[in-house]
């Protein structure tokens, strides 16, 4: 490996005046006034054209556990799915579990992830909880014999818990299903479609990006997300390579930026972590370059989104530029009645509808457990490269 003989120091004009993450990470704190990127999106007029054809009449009977700062068990749909019946609720805080029953229409509760899983009458369950408890909760789902979906990312800094979830789906042979937004945003998906048709022939250099300006009261169970590494939460750019192609990083050499503020200055907080700010270079499986940055500091810009760069074809703008002469239809699928866009660009809908028709269809989900831990372990990675002066390592590779 090359081990850089100094750091170099960029992104030295981003703003760093913001508070962080708050260290208000009481259980009962409310939540921000507005969190970018979780408005409603407008209907995507052509999603609305399409009809949407049912592959069976039968219910999928869901739990979902976790009504959290981002009240997330609630916000993907699952209660509106004609599909779907959500048979039992949890979250680890009585006040929250009655409103994610209410939210979802659901009488049954239980007090924790561990007693819902008990539940015989329950083939599916949507863990919404905090990000260090997304692989341990996936397992003990599966190992309970029903089909999983996690909210983002699959796990948090840990590359064993990486190799126990997908030996766990493995063996149990059931569906995971990682919620990542991105996937499903409109752009992603059209670059998908240009990918699969041939558009971009192979990929020489892509760029993804997640800009989140953290301040403020921002509260999280047990303070997770106080002082975290930022690459350790990198799907929503990760995916503008991995759900496009279908692929994986190989290696990675990522820098971190220091803000002037205590909470990173001296790395005082729960993870000994110095950054607030990480972009990384990462080798793809196609042997091109591409740039994911996870960026916290920077005022008046909120984006999450990517662009491709291939031999045949690129897309930037919000547009294809390239070869391929007709486009295959690069809109959404149908959602089902009652069943909204939601949140993240209009996303929610499409992952929920994704999941329940791949078990409906005894087939694997789009976002599955490859594609999940392809799009989250490059980012503990490039968290390790960050601490080591950018020093280039190697990127587990996860293959069916």
């Amino acid at each position: 490996m090359e081990k850089r003989a100094s750091r170099r120091r960029f992104l030295q004009t981003a703003g760093v005046g913001a508070a962080t993450l708050a260290m208000a990470a009481q259980a009962g704190a409310k939540p921000p006034k507005h969190i970018p990127g979780l408005e409603d999106a407008p209907t995507d007029p052509n999603v609305a054209r399409k009809k949407w054809k049912p592959v069976s009449d039968r219910k999928v009977r869901v739990g979902i556990v976790g009504y959290g700062v981002c009240r997330w068990g609630a916000a993907f749909g699952f209660q509106d799915h004609p599909n779907v019946q959500v048979v039992a609720v949890s979250d680890l805080f009585p006040e929250r579990c009655a409103g994610l029953a209410k939210a979802c229409r659901c009488s049954k509760t239980y007090p924790s992830l561990e007693e819902l899983v008990k539940d015989d009458t329950i083939e599916a369950v949507f863990v919404a909880t905090d990000a260090p408890s997304h692989a341990r909760h996936a397992i003990e789902v599966l190992k309970h014999g029903k089909h999983v979906a996690v909210a983002v990312p699959a796990v948090w800094g840990n590359l064993e818990d990486a190799h126990r979830l997908f030996e766990t789906v493995k063996r149990t042979g059931l569906k995971y299903m990682m919620f990542e937004t991105s996937s499903y945003r409109a752009d992603c998906y059209a670059m998908r479609r240009i990918y699969q048709a041939g558009g971009f022939g192979k990929v020489v250099y892509m760029e993804g990006e997640y800009f989140h300006r953290i301040t403020g009261d921002f509260p999280s169970y047990k303070g997770w997300r106080t002082g975290s590494p930022p690459l350790w939460y990198p799907t929503h750019a990760t995916a503008y390579y991995v759900s496009v192609t279908g692929g994986h990083f190989t290696s990675v050499s990522c820098q971190g930026f220091h803000p002037n503020y205590p909470l990173y200055r001296n790395a005082d907080n729960p993870y000994k972590n110095p950054f607030n700010d990480e972009v990384a270079l990462m080798e793809t499986d196609q042997g091109g370059t591409a740039r994911i940055s996870m960026v916290r500091s920077v005022s008046g810009y909120h984006a999450e989104t990517g662009r491709i760069y291939g031999e045949r074809g690129s897309y930037y703008g919000n547009r294809y530029h390239g070869t391929l002469k007709k486009l295959p239809d690069l809109s959404r699928p149908p959602l089902p009645p009652g069943v909204r866009g939601g949140g993240h660009g209009g996303s929610h809908g499409h992952l929920t509808e994704e999941f329940i028709r791949a078990i409906l269809e005894d087939r694997q989900p789009s976002v599955d457990v490859v594609a999940a831990l392809n799009m989250t372990v490059c980012g503990v990675v490039a968290h390790q490269s960050a601490l080591r002066d950018g020093e280039r390592l190697p990127v587990p590779v996860f293959k069916w």
